[in-house]
């Protein structure tokens, strides 16, 4: 299906981008990304400096059917950065330049290898604020970002990375440049591509600019932890708050394993326990009004069976418990073999997805733990090899995963949230579409990338 990286073509991509960034040896870092298990060298990587050295490098791929995989910092959960089927791996490190902070209209404009954090402290320092977030906000790109269409904590208020993104500069396969939107809060001029890129895994375009919009950073934030002796009544607890008509701006479950997990790693305790505790954040510019939210979430948490709840209410405190919140991940997954998965429903079947999660480990002999998003219905289930077999991991695991999706699709969710399909989830695409819909999603990649050479091998299941 697709060719091999020859030495003349090799000769060419250096004529485009430059001996020094063009690598051969040395590659093991572009064979990976953060999921679990997966290791596949491309022949080549490739770090582009401009969108017309990106455009150069995809018209000689498309010239000679070689597959491009798009990579930032390679933090995909999907195996979104995966080069599955060896070629170039396309490495947009070098395009890391903050273009612009239009202060005046709200707007920024970024190379697509800008790391999230960093962009939202420079904004910050401005009084201004970019919302998306996610756990790995310190390594991630905004490029990466735009890819899986982001999210994290802050996506309860301030929704994903899509809810940002208002214009685009990206490459097609056949190394036209594209440019879609701009600094518009409104634009109704034809069908919304902007949109489209955004979340597609890039299996249709490279992304080489991205305009983004900004808001006032909120002057005060409000951050409590409350603990509850039982999973299905946190959950509860969360669509209460809702119900109450507040609106956090994070709303996070944490599962006690999970939390032991991140106290081992970083040596600290948290000031609460129980088997599952909620970090919730109310942030604003009316100090009142954010203290009469607080107390009114400790008092239904409580009546949801919270025998306390703590407050951080201060700077300090609020870094501690947030940089905790964040070290779970990668601490749960220190602890053996692992697949995580990444539910979502709707935010009231909440309670039942977690009895779900429980349930389905069980049945299966698995250990399953969990945190995540709730406010919003995002549950991240990490599921555990711990000391079972090979074998016995093996023929377990894919059952239960089949099993928790479609009982997540019954209730009206989805088989990911904010992680993507990528390369691990690609064969349940058949639970989550019908045959029309993944027919449909096909079309659209062949329009633009008919020669298929596009980060091959991902969100399309096998047929």
């Amino acid at each position: 299906m697709f060719n091999r990286v020859t030495p003349a073509i090799l000769a060419r991509v250096r004529d485009a981008v430059g001996a020094d960034h063009v690598l051969t040896t040395d590659l093991e870092k572009y064979s990976h990304d953060e999921t679990e298990d997966f290791e596949f060298p491309p022949e080549v990587a490739v770090r582009p400096g401009t969108a017309a050295e990106v455009s150069a490098v995809l018209r000689l791929a498309s010239e000679h059917r070689i597959p491009v995989t798009p990579q930032g910092a390679r933090t995909s959960l999907s195996g979104g950065a995966l080069c599955v089927h060896g070629g170039i791996a396309l490495s947009m490190e070098r395009m890391s330049r903050i273009r612009e902070i239009d202060e005046g209209n709200l707007f920024c404009v970024v190379e697509p290898g800008v790391i999230t954090q960093t962009l939202q402290e420079e904004v910050e320092r401005r009084g201004l604020f970019y919302g998306p977030d996610p756990a790995s906000r310190g390594s991630c790109t905004i490029g990466g970002n735009i890819a899986h269409n982001a999210g994290g904590p802050r996506a309860l208020k301030y929704g994903v990375t899509k809810d940002w993104v208002t214009g685009l500069e990206a490459v097609m396969p056949s190394g036209e440049i594209l440019r879609t939107g701009g600094k518009l809060m409104k634009n109704v001029a034809g069908y919304n591509l902007t949109q489209l890129l955004v979340g597609s895994e890039g299996t249709l375009a490279v992304v080489t600019e991205a305009t983004l919009k900004l808001l006032p950073l909120p002057a005060f934030a409000k951050t409590l932890l409350a603990p509850f002796g039982d999973i299905v009544a946190a959950a509860r607890a969360v669509t209460e708050i809702f119900k109450a008509k507040i609106l956090p701006c994070s709303c996070e479950y944490m599962e006690r394993a999970a939390v032991e997990a991140a106290e081992r790693r970083k040596g600290v305790k948290l000031p609460v326990s129980g088997e599952a505790v909620l970090l919730v954040e109310v942030d604003g510019n009316d100090e009142s009004l954010l203290d009469r939210d607080v107390e009114r979430i400790a008092e239904i948490c409580m009546k949801e069976g919270a025998p306390d709840v703590y407050p951080a209410d201060d700077a300090e405190k609020r870094r501690f418990v947030w940089d905790l919140r964040r070290s779970i991940g990668e601490a749960v997954k220190a602890i053996s073999a692992y697949k995580e998965e990444d539910t979502v429903v709707p935010r009231m079947r909440l309670p039942e997805l977690v009895r779900t999660v429980r349930e389905v480990a069980a049945k299966h002999g698995l250990t399953a733990i969990s945190y995540g998003h709730v406010g919003d219905g995002n549950l991240h289930v990490n599921i555990l090899r711990g000391d079972l077999s090979e074998d016995r991991w093996r023929s377990g695991i894919e059952p239960a995963v089949r099993e928790l999706f479609e009982r997540t699709v019954a209730m009206g969710g989805q088989i990911t949230g904010e992680h993507g399909v990528g390369y691990v989830q690609k064969n349940y695409m058949s639970i989550a579409y019908p045959a029309h819909h993944l027919e449909l999603l096909r079309q659209v990649k062949k329009l633009f990338d008919p020669l298929g050479i596009l980060n091959p091998g991902k969100i399309l299941p096998d047929v």
